[in-house]
């Protein structure tokens, strides 16, 4: 799973990534500081199903702390996108395709109203405006790559096929096409569409193959606020979070240096250690009374996107139904993220190929119930696969 974070220059995305990865990346107060992009991880946080089944787990393929399951997500942070991108400007089509391979995107606007959509200094900027400039060069990026190979398509009969084809390096597949194509009432036999089908297509797809939530940064600069209910109401309040990438990271400084004890998502903070500077005092003062009110909610962005936009569920594997333990004794050792609606055969196909060969059922550990390979999982499921495959 792969989560682009994209925006326009200047708007803080760098600032972003290095809070929720603590990867120490170029961070400067100009456009294009990132040009090659940044890799990281970052984790997305559910309630762990230890505490439910009273027992202690003892995470393997992910973290757990404090009863807090933590799944890590890889993030890419990439060079600021500026309007005619896909024509070349800015950094251009390195930019874009450098998202090809994203599951979802983060799209940052900067909600102070500090920086135009170019990235450049100035006071009072429409924060809707980086949302519709980056939402357009997407769509403008996507079109390209179907009109620079329309003449390859329309020689196909099977044009969703042909598309695939073309697409499938973007994360798009088949079934995305399909239903773009179909919705749209778009000819799909030897395709060779107007440009504003073209454009019609690829506005929807963009959508269904690069959802997308929006951080609403910078949200602790004064005023900020009514940006923020700008955006929602354009936008989707559900699809806009508002947050501050500077505090969190300031906070995940500090916790770093012992000055405080702070997790992540947490609406407060413990103090460590008072002899500090006034300033430094009056900074962590300010940071603690802002994380009561409003939080940085970055940690809101990340799960958002995975269980949100991505509709994750969180599902257990045991071999024990019940000791919920693996082979070796460890008790709900490992976490596996797997799309909602998934069946009890796609889960075991995530664990290993051949025991969803070999599968001949699953059982639920919290039940002792057998369970169909159709049987649709469910978010925090315990679950065993009985298989033939040794």
């Amino acid at each position: 799973m792969l989560i682009g974070i994209v925006g326009a220059p200047n708007k803080g995305k760098s600032t972003i990534f290095s809070a929720l990865t603590m990867n120490d990346v170029p961070i400067a107060d100009y456009p294009f500081t990132t040009i090659k992009p940044n890799l990281g991880v970052a984790y997305a946080t559910k309630k762990c199903v230890h505490e439910e089944l009273k027992t202690k787990c003892k995470a393997r393929n992910s973290l757990c702390a404090d009863g807090i399951r933590m799944f890590p997500v890889n993030l890419t942070d990439v060079a600021g996108l500026v309007e005619g991108a896909h024509e070349g400007k800015g950094m251009g089509n390195q930019f874009l395709n450098d998202l090809a391979s994203a599951d979802a995107l983060i799209l940052v606007a900067d909600v102070s109203g500090r920086t135009d959509p170019s990235g450049n200094k100035t006071t009072g900027a429409d924060p809707a405006e980086d949302v519709r400039m980056v939402e357009k060069e997407l769509v403008e990026w996507l079109a390209g790559v179907v009109r620079g190979n329309i003449s390859k398509i329309s020689r196909r009969p099977d044009g969703i096929d042909a598309l695939y084809e073309v697409l499938a390096g973007l994360k798009v597949t088949k079934d995305d096409i399909k239903t773009v194509v179909e919705a749209n009432g778009l000819p799909s036999s030897k395709i060779s569409w107007t440009d504003k089908q073209v454009m019609e297509f690829s506005i929807v797809l963009i959508k269904r193959s690069k959802p997308t939530l929006i951080a609403a940064n910078k949200s602790d600069v004064p005023g900020s606020e009514a940006n923020v209910e700008k955006l929602r109401k354009e936008f989707g309040e559900g699809n806009v979070i508002p947050c501050s990438g500077a505090m969190e990271l300031a906070l995940r400084k500090a916790a770093k240096q012992k000055l405080i004890d702070y997790i992540s998502g947490s609406r407060e903070f413990k103090w460590l250690h008072e002899g500090e500077s006034k300033e430094r005092q009056e900074a962590l003062k300010y940071m603690q009374n802002f994380l009561k009110t409003r939080g940085t909610n970055l940690q809101e962005l990340i799960n958002g996107a995975v269980f949100g936009l991505l509709d994750n569920i969180a599902v257990y594997p045991v071999e024990d139904e019940n000791k919920y333990t693996d082979s070796f004794g460890n008790v709900l050792p490992d976490a596996i993220l797997i799309k909602r609606g998934s069946t009890a055969l796609q889960f075991a196909e995530k664990i290993h190929t051949d025991l969803a060969k070999g599968m001949l059922y699953a059982v639920d550990a919290r039940t002792k119930r057998r369970l169909s390979k159709d049987y649709i999982l469910q978010d925090n499921d315990v679950i065993k696969i009985v298989s033939a495959a040794k």
